[in-house]
């Protein structure tokens, strides 16, 4: 039987929700740029993401996910969450992060795909 960290356990005190998220992840490190890992969130609370995993995530590293959010920014921009934290814990292919700090932005990178489709709010271009 696998190991999966998506199953309830008593060391958890908070309500976790079964969502599925696309997200980019990358261990932090402030020398050199680490490129994003895909993968999905398996779950997520108000202080810790679980997510699927290319590889196994060393418990302690500190990370950076960026998470594709389902609700809008005046109910027209994209967004997204990039938080940072620690590996609590970790299997093969999944990892479980407790959030150290997040913020939300407006996912550019979803909207230069999209250029089309830009709000004007009254200005002409």
């Amino acid at each position: 039987m696998s190991e999966s960290l998506s199953q309830p356990s008593e060391r958890r005190r908070r309500l976790r929700f079964r969502l599925e998220f696309e997200l980019g992840y990358r261990p932090l490190d402030r020398h050199r740029y680490i490129r994003l890992e895909p993968g999905k969130t398996v779950n997520l609370s108000s202080h810790c993401v679980a997510f699927e995993t290319a590889t196994q995530l060393p418990v302690g590293m500190r990370v950076e996910l960026f998470l594709s959010w389902p609700a809008k920014f005046n109910n027209e921009l994209p967004l997204k969450m990039v938080a940072q934290g620690r590996v609590i814990r970790s299997t093969p292919s999944q990892a479980a992060v407790s959030i150290l700090a997040h913020e939300f932005r407006v996912d550019l990178d979803t909207i230069s795909s999209r250029t089309d489709k830009l709000p004007t709010h009254g200005f002409v271009n």
